[in-house]
């Protein structure tokens, strides 16, 4: 089967790709035919070797988590889902596999997509609301009238925590460069601050950071917390309580529990899926590229059926 895949590790100049074996499966798997993948920096870490003590992986690997496609095979005890249903899903991180033709993957890991979502939403889907939805309900807590701060608000993250703080009925601060202030006040935010010209530090009273940036902006993060405030992050894996403020690192594993509620707000129409850029399958290489970047709008995917995507603004 074609896929993409690495030898070594290091930047995205060490994608190959080429033909690895088909995947063969178990009793309770299935065989994903995968349409749409769903970059994270996640990807791009595990790629250059940096999470290799945490998510040891072993050559060739093939990027990727975040899926959706087509069952083409059922093992025998599979009774949730059958060949021809649309799923999405998330494989683990040590295991990739997402960038390839198709893959292998419990069918206890997928969830049926709503008939009228496409595979690239889907796929932009199981890392970025679940990681949001982990951080500010499961470990954050947050609840109605609460005030809540969500760093770099603009990316896959930042932006599904948007709309479930929205949601949750929070007041919302975000950080984000101005061109994305417009849309981060459509999905939500109540305040939004320039963070290459305005000092956030400045607010008051927060009672929830979501961090996803770490070092200096989560130092400053504390002193923007009223007392009894918590800080969830996703950057900071020693992140400890501070004088009685609340800080807890977000180690993101399961996104199946969190999909039904993304696609009943997607439904109700109070969940914007924002896409920035869609690649083809040979295109995998420019779309780590501009991950790299760290400055995509919402997600990255990549498109894995046949034909040229057009890597511009691809709002969904």
């Amino acid at each position: 089967m074609k896929a993409s895949f690495i030898h070594s590790f290091g930047s995205p100049d060490v994608i190959a790709e080429g033909d690895l074996p088909s995947p063969s499966i178990g009793a309770d798997e299935v065989v994903v035919r995968v349409e749409a993948v769903g970059l994270n920096p996640l990807d791009l870490k595990i790629m250059t070797g940096v999470m290799q003590q945490v998510f040891p992986v072993e050559f060739p690997y093939v990027p990727g988590t975040d899926f959706s496609g087509v069952v083409t095979k059922a093992g025998d005890n599979v009774s949730e889902v059958r060949p021809g249903d649309r799923v999405v899903g998330r494989t683990s991180p040590n295991a990739g596999g997402a960038l390839a033709h198709s893959l292998a993957i419990a069918a206890a890991d997928l969830c049926m997509i709503p008939s009228e979502m496409s595979f690239e939403q889907a796929a932009a889907l199981p890392t970025a609301f679940g990681t949001a939805s982990q951080s500010l309900i499961d470990v954050g807590g947050l609840r109605r009238d609460e005030r809540v701060l969500i760093h770099a608000a603009a990316g896959g993250v930042g932006i599904m925590a948007v709309q479930l703080a929205s949601d949750a009925g929070a007041h919302i601060v975000a950080t984000a460069s101005a061109r994305n202030h417009d849309l981060l006040k459509t999905l939500g935010a109540d305040e939004l601050i320039d963070y290459r010209v305005d000092d956030f530090t400045q607010i008051r009273d927060i009672d929830l950071v979501l961090d996803s940036i770490g070092g200096e902006t989560l130092e400053k993060s504390w002193s923007v917390l009223r007392a009894g405030g918590r800080i969830a992050s996703i950057a900071e894996f020693a992140i400890r309580e501070r004088k009685g403020l609340a800080g807890q690192f977000v180690f993101f594993a399961e996104a199946k529990r969190y999909l039904p509620n993304a696609f009943r707000m997607f439904e109700a129409g109070r969940l914007q899926i924002v896409i920035d850029a869609i690649f083809a399958a040979d295109e995998t290489r420019a779309a780590f590229e501009k991950l790299a970047t760290g400055h995509a709008r919402g997600k990255i995917v990549v498109r894995m059926g046949s034909g040229h995507a057009n890597p511009a603004n691809a709002n969904e």
